[in-house]
């Protein structure tokens, strides 16, 4: 079906506009029938609520504005591609599987568990989440005023970059690489760890016995608060740039440097470490020195 027009309407049924393409539904309900818009494509989709599992699947270059999707779409959007969703409000979980070139803005996800897995090139702009296992696998994230209360976030993700953001995780950015984070507030435990060329600017942390394991971390102008004990175990080729910041403890680094303004507990006890290649400064007065 092409070029239809469906609005004030409420479509039950499996598959109520199956295989629907450059149309446009507005002002309608979707519920009691599985994947009523699947294999879409070029939708305009405005003012809908969505009721039941499975609604958006398959699609590709749609256009969804101010929609509701309650408990029970759950798992709704997967495989669907080149497609935008604007001032959404989503209380289903596990959303957003497997699509590519997805923009999110002003969207909130109630219950985020276990979302936007497996995507590639998406664009978060003003989204609230909260839910465990945000966005596992995906590529090519772009996020600006990304709120999120939720742990395990972005595991095994690549190319991620985030600005003026709040993550409230543990466990976040494990298993990842190339990821930059700025301008940020995190606060969770055991960040980041296992994460290779993962870089910080002007963030603010909180994580206890966080980067650990980790390869190419860059800390730019950030500030750790005290409460973070245990940091930088078995990490290698750090640039850590901490001036203002007075850390709890740091257990064996292995290589790079890490400048900061004080460090209470400096925990060396890995003879393995060749101490060569890893280079410790604090702060004495104006000037720094080695520890």
């Amino acid at each position: 079906m092409k070029n239809q027009e469906y609005r004030n309407g409420h479509f039950t049924g499996e598959r109520a506009l199956f295989r629907l393409d450059d149309s446009l539904v507005e002002n309608s309900l979707f519920d009691e029938g599985e994947s009523p818009l699947k294999e879409g494509r070029n939708l305009t989709v405005r003012n809908v609520t969505f009721g039941y599992k499975y609604p958006l699947w398959y699609g590709k270059g749609h256009t969804v504005k101010n929609c509701i999707f309650h408990v029970m779409s759950r798992s709704g959007i997967w495989y669907t591609d080149d497609s935008s969703f604007e001032n959404c409000d989503i209380e289903a979980p596990k959303e957003f599987r497997r699509c590519k070139n997805i923009s999110l803005k002003n969207i909130n996800f109630h219950d985020a568990q276990e979302t936007l897995w497996t995507c590639q090139g998406v664009k978060l702009e003003n989204v609230k989440a909260k839910g465990d296992y945000f966005g596992m696998n995906s590529t090519d994230v772009e996020a600006e005023n990304f709120d999120l209360l939720g742990n395990y976030p972005f595991d095994g993700g690549k190319n991620i970059h985030v600005k003026n953001s709040r993550l409230i995780s543990k466990d976040a950015f494990w298993n990842c690489e190339n990821v930059t984070l700025e301008n940020c507030v995190i606060e969770g435990e055991y960040f980041g760890w296992n994460s290779k060329n993962i870089t910080l600017i002007n963030c603010t942390i909180t994580s206890h016995q966080g980067f650990c394991y980790m390869k190419g971390l860059k800390l730019v102008n950030c500030k750790i608060l005290p409460t973070s004990d245990l940091i930088f175990e078995y990490c290698e080729n750090v640039s850590i740039d901490v001036p203002t910041s007075d850390l709890e403890s740091v257990k064996n680094p292995i290589s790079g440097e890490i400048h900061a303004h004080s460090i209470k507990e400096m925990i060396r006890d890995d003879e393995r470490i060749d101490r060569s290649k890893i280079h410790i400064f604090v702060k004495e007065g104006k000037n720094e020195h080695e520890i």
